[in-house]
């Protein structure tokens, strides 16, 4: 309404599931932006089937991948110590996140997903690390959810500390977007507890795949991942995607 151009970065990402608040302010966004980013094909056709001008679409990747090539060295080099503080082996753990509120604000979800980790850990013996988000914490607290034997919850982590924890990871269970990408391009298997996910190309080249919340599925899903071979693609850009973005912006602007 001031009339100051607007740029969306991860324009075009769709679940196609209105519920999630994400999805209706991404839609919301990318309808009053200016110069629309997309990180994928995928995403740039959710907007042209959007009827959005494609003048003002741009394909970049996405700057996921420019920050972790950015942060790979710095990860070699506190692995040793992550890892140690934490009493974990390379490949020896599972790691999960948890936070959206169409899990963790119903009691029956929630109650089904610390079930199917219950299940995970008596299957494979391997400790399923949990970072708790603190929306996560309190619910779990509110609906008196008994936390079963081998999920360790450990207090959020700073962002190279996670990153660490996701690389050295033998399989990752999230129900956030973003580490759907970091998992599929540091070639980490992942389950995602949803029924959509907005990053469809980490399904697409076998990276990632849907496991719901329902415990037999999520086992599954588990099972399929860690029987992948983990040479999948990555489909979000060359790590150039912030350059690319100031590019655009510098030629736009002259």
């Amino acid at each position: 309404k001031l009339k100051i151009n607007v740029g969306h970065i991860e324009a075009g990402l769709r679940s196609f599931d209105m519920i999630m608040p994400e999805e209706k302010n991404r839609k919301l966004t990318d309808h009053i932006s200016n110069f629309l980013f997309c990180p994928t094909n995928n995403s740039k056709e959710n907007l042209n089937n959007e009827g959005i001008d494609s003048n003002i679409i741009y394909i970049t990747g996405n700057t996921v991948v420019d920050v972790l090539i950015d942060q790979i060295q710095n990860l070699k080099s506190i692995q040793r110590e992550t890892l140690s503080k934490l009493d974990l082996e390379k490949k020896d753990y599972f790691l999960m996140t948890l936070h959206r509120e169409e899990n963790v604000d119903y009691i029956q979800k929630l109650r089904l997903i610390f079930k199917s980790l219950k299940e995970i850990y008596k299957k494979y013996n391997l400790p399923i690390i949990t970072p708790i988000h603190p929306r996560t914490k309190k619910m779990l607290n509110e609906f008196n959810i008994r936390i079963p034997s081998g999920v360790i919850l450990i207090d959020p982590q700073p962002y190279s500390t996670f990153l660490t924890l996701e690389a050295n990871s033998k399989l990752i269970l999230t129900d956030s977007g973003g580490i759907q990408e970091e998992a599929c391009i540091l070639r980490v298997p992942c389950v995602t507890l949803r029924e959509s996910t907005e990053r469809p190309e980490s399904i697409e080249v076998g990276a990632n795949v849907l496991g719901g919340t329902e415990t037999k599925r999520i086992l599954k899903g588990v099972e399929k991942m860690l029987n992948s071979d983990r040479n999948w693609n990555n489909p979000f850009g060359d790590g150039k995607a912030s350059k690319k973005i100031v590019e655009i912006i510098k030629n736009n602007f002259k």
